[in-house]
């Protein structure tokens, strides 16, 4: 009986130290100021009035504790108006590649399982290389291509030719179609951002450890941190916070459905390069584990130099910008604001108008979740992300 309880406590204990959630502190006990903090409430709210988006949830994190967590506008403007909450959901889009595939994929790296400098062709049957056109010599695309956009695939797959020759979903047709496509450049010569390179990490890493993404980043990532409310297609109550994205043809509203053409229609949801569903408290506890090499709460993702080289902009591919799966200083990094470290400072966005930018060197990160392409797919929140950023850094004292 003794044993037996013992046994219990310890996995109440274990379940109450994942699921903490980050310890909240005043600006000022995290060496910031908070009138100067109020202005990203006064920035996203003129945001909301210019009709860019119909509602936002910041989150900042300092030194890993939670500062500012805070809801704006309407979670649901169609088919009924439905106020924003702190605990919503959002389709995180492009920021799944970072959060969602190359946590993972660096798992990977870090197990000895996959080397960065592995070409591709060893885990996805006849992918094909790059050819020179004047020489005709081939050159591989390699794993560490993939992860920067240096790869040479282009954007993004044409869904409904797909479609309409395979079917869908169909995963593995969109495969072939990548293993086989014209490659846009010499790899490591050129930045292309490419969902391509993101649903192929995904393959490969389907292929090293037999599961499914979404299962694999949800053990081995989400629930290790006790990120409660972070998954592939979403259910039970998650699903129920769910803020809707577009509206269709037919008068519904995408939701709970990933809104991206690729992983919704080829990939059913189970893709590399968007699909992952969180809110602004989970993102905080990744960001926090992110700026503490790897770990939060005693529980652990990464090692400290796996993040440290994940992190860090290659010496191949210094001139473009992007880390492994992270923008640190590309032409899309517009997001890091102005006043955060210039080379240090990690970020991603999302299509839908999500984004996560993390500066290790004062120790702060920003996540700002909207969803501009509700009720239809035309805000901006491009100028709005900068802004929040600069606000955000301006607020930093000590």
């Amino acid at each position: 009986m003794k044993k037996a309880t013992i046994f219990l406590l310890s996995i109440i204990f274990s379940v109450a130290a994942i699921a903490q959630p980050l310890l909240k502190v005043t600006p000022e006990q995290a060496g910031m100021d908070s009138k100067r903090l109020s202005n990203v409430d006064r920035i996203i709210d003129e945001s909301i009035k210019k009709g860019e988006i119909p509602g936002a949830v910041i989150a900042v994190v300092r030194d890993g504790k939670m500062v500012y967590l805070k809801a704006y506008g309407n979670k649901s403007v169609y088919p009924d108006t439905v106020k924003m909450a702190v605990n919503t959901v959002f389709d995180l889009a492009s920021v799944s590649k970072p959060v969602g595939t190359a946590i993972a994929f660096m798992q990977l790296v870090e197990q000895g399982r996959v080397r960065l400098t592995d070409n591709v062709s060893m885990y996805i049957d006849g992918f094909k290389p790059y050819v020179d056109s004047a020489s005709g010599r081939k050159i591989d695309i390699r794993v560490i291509d993939l992860l920067t956009h240096s790869s040479g695939l282009p954007p993004y797959a044409p869904v409904a030719d797909i479609v309409a020759k395979s079917g869908a979903p169909n995963p593995k047709a969109l495969m072939d179609w990548i293993a086989n496509c014209k490659r846009d450049f010499k790899p490591t010569t050129k930045f292309q951002y490419s969902c391509l390179n993101f649903v192929t990490l995904q393959n490969i890493l389907q292929n090293i450890t037999g599961m499914k993404l979404m299962d694999y980043s949800k053990k081995n990532v989400f629930d290790v941190l006790g990120m409660k409310n972070t998954m592939y297609n979403p259910t039970g109550e998650t699903l129920k916070l769910v803020a809707p994205t577009e509206k269709q043809k037919d008068g519904s509203v995408i939701l709970g459905k990933v809104h991206d053409p690729i992983a919704r229609i080829l990939n059913d949801g189970n893709s590399g390069n968007a699909g992952v569903f969180s809110n602004a408290e989970d993102l905080s506890i990744l960001a926090a584990a992110m700026m503490n090499g790897g770990e939060y709460n005693g529980r652990r993702v990464l090692g400290k130099l796996t993040v440290d080289v994940m992190t860090t902009v290659p010496e191949s591919v210094k001139d473009l910008g992007r880390s492994l799966g992270w923008d640190n200083y590309s032409s899309y990094a517009s997001n890091n604001g102005n006043l955060f470290h210039p080379a240090k400072t990690f970020s991603h966005t999302g299509y839908t108008g999500t984004s996560i930018v993390i500066d290790p060197v004062s120790k702060t990160a920003v996540i700002l979740l909207s969803h501009r392409v509700h009720p239809a797919d035309v805000g901006s929140v491009v100028r709005l992300r900068a802004l929040v950023a600069n606000a955000v850094a301006g607020s930093i004292v000590k």
